[in-house]
């Protein structure tokens, strides 16, 4: 131990009279646009990654919902999610309003989570929230193993780096990315779905722009 610590110093000594070095110059030329129907895009891509998609008119958001909450008998809503969503919810399910915080056996034994967005990007299928009072904490998106998210199509980016700049406008919040349902594989590549969330993704896109 007393050699290995010794070791240490004289790396760090080393290091440390080297001096400083200058960082090289990282290439920032990202994509940081994009064109065509992105919103068809991102259907495309979560798709792909075997997630359900509907679209809806604005006005249509609460039948949407009860739609896509077919099969599950109680579903954990964030405490400052629409009431109009929460009364469409409670047509087929035990709503449990996530005020005060749900335990994480309570969250266990919930079917469903029910939440908006915040931002999401259409070239990698992936949508974001940050914890606003109608998308809640991450515990409740990432516990029960079916998630119902609804997307406004306005706030589809193409690219990440248009999407960041959305997040940044309110830096502390904690963020959650979404790709698909929670999937991983093995090292024969065997699928193994809901190892770090819900197995089932639907996500209802809002049909609000042009």
């Amino acid at each position: 131990m007393k050699a290995m610590n010794e070791a240490k110093v004289e790396i760090l000594r080393r290091v440390a009279a080297a001096g400083p070095v200058e960082a090289p110059e990282i290439p920032r030329e990202y994509r940081t646009s994009g064109s065509g129907d992105i919103v068809a895009e991102m259907e495309q891509a979560l798709i792909d990654y075997t997630a359900t998609v509907t679209h809806c008119t604005p006005d249509g958001i609460p039948e949407a919902i009860a739609a896509a909450l077919k099969g599950a008998s109680s579903v954990v809503v964030p405490p400052g999610l629409e009431k109009s969503w929460q009364e469409a919810a409670a047509k087929g399910c035990e709503v449990r309003v996530d005020d005060p915080p749900l335990t994480k056996d309570e969250l266990d034994g919930t079917d469903a989570v029910l939440t908006a967005s915040r931002v999401a990007v259409s070239l990698s299928g992936t949508i974001m929230l940050d914890g606003e009072p109608d998308q809640g904490r991450r515990a409740i998106s990432l516990v029960p193993d079916m998630h119902v998210c609804v997307l406004y199509a306005s706030t589809i980016k193409a690219t990440v780096p248009e999407a960041v700049e959305v997040l940044s406008q309110h830096p502390t919040r904690p963020t959650t990315w979404i790709a698909g349902p929670s999937a991983t594989s093995d090292i024969e590549l065997v699928r193994v779905d809901g190892v770090h969330g819900p197995r089932t993704l639907r996500v209802i896109i809002v049909d609000d722009v042009g």
